[in-house]
């Protein structure tokens, strides 16, 4: 696997390492002892699948609070998506940084997400599916969300979304004071 530098403090893209021959290729999407030689989580213990009819449907700003913060490890499997996080956790050098990376079925590339990470994504395709693995089990107690359009972020979405949750557009401006709790 071939791991990249995002500019944010423990984030990564990573794209798998091909061999290739007449049938097509082979590569690895995962290996926990690689993932443990650079000081990432190599363990997860939930999985799932968002798949989304139409292009322009935007998901997130989505996290978890403690003790549930979750690392992700973010694929897409079918059609194209932007896919942006922000860094949240306090005394981060980058902290409220983002970025944002188009992941695709055709370019097999993942995102891999710390915890006190902020994350949402925007289809560019239609009948786009991502499959995500997460560190810690979803606690809906725990669950909270920054809004796409916040100008504190000053996200620079490849386009405006054509379909969004009413819980998505409807989240308040960054609270700093909120977000104290998330940690480090």
């Amino acid at each position: 696997m071939i791991f990249e530098e995002t500019g944010l403090a423990g984030a990564l893209v990573i794209e798998p390492e091909r061999i290739a021959d007449a049938r097509g290729f082979f590569a690895r999407t995962f290996c926990a002892r690689e993932f443990a030689e650079r000081g990432l989580a190599a363990r997860f213990v939930q999985s799932s699948v968002s798949f989304n009819l139409r292009a322009g449907t935007l998901r997130g700003m989505h996290f978890q609070m403690p003790p549930h913060r979750e690392v992700k490890l973010v694929r897409c499997t079918a059609g194209a998506i932007w896919d942006a996080i922000v860094d949240l956790r306090t005394g981060s050098p980058t902290r409220l940084r983002w970025f944002g990376a188009e992941l695709s079925a055709e370019n097999r590339r993942m995102l891999y997400i710390p915890e006190g990470f902020a994350h949402g994504f925007l289809t560019l395709q239609p009948s786009s599916e991502v499959f995500y693995e997460m560190s810690e089990f979803y606690a809906p107690q725990a669950g909270r969300g920054l809004r796409w359009n916040d100008p504190a972020l000053a996200i620079a979405w490849p386009k405006a979304p054509q379909v969004i949750a009413e819980r998505d557009a409807s989240y308040p401006d960054l609270d700093l004071g909120a977000l104290a709790e998330i940690g480090s």
